[in-house]
């Protein structure tokens, strides 16, 4: 999943992405994507593991596993944003083929979506099983 220096496996005009100098178009493109996905991401994390401490520091031990379950929840969707980074800067940047022709890839946010649908429904499903023995 994770690629060892992809910075040399994708490029732009020709040069590896480490290297190139991006025009100004291209650098509000860049910026407006990292604000809109990496920034919501981290931001919905941060909001999930403040959430758990809350819940773990403020009441009692039998909302314990409550807390932990936002803990994991912030964790799932920080994963999610790695997940999406990746995908932003294939789609990006160009990829060289097997045949050694430049080729650029777009894919839209379909699997991330699906994989953030999945860990909340699952999220709070198991929410509303803890909340449901809390009252035993």
């Amino acid at each position: 999943m994770f690629e060892p220096h992809a910075a040399d496996n994708y490029r732009l005009r020709m040069h590896r992405a480490r290297s190139v100098i991006l025009t100004d178009e291209e650098l509000v493109e860049i910026r407006a994507a990292q604000r809109t996905f990496e920034g919501a991401y981290i931001r919905t994390a941060l909001g999930q593991f403040s959430f758990a401490l809350v819940i773990l520091k403020i009441f009692t031990s039998e909302f314990y596993s409550i807390g932990a379950l936002f803990a994991v929840y912030g964790s799932g969707i920080l994963f999610t944003s790695l997940l999406r980074r990746q995908q932003g800067n294939k789609q990006f940047f160009s990829e060289i083929g097997e045949d050694g022709l430049n080729q650029k890839k777009f894919r839209t946010s379909g699997n991330v979506v699906v994989v953030l649908t999945a860990l909340s429904v699952a999220a709070y499903g198991s929410l509303i099983v803890l909340t449901l023995r809390l009252g035993d």
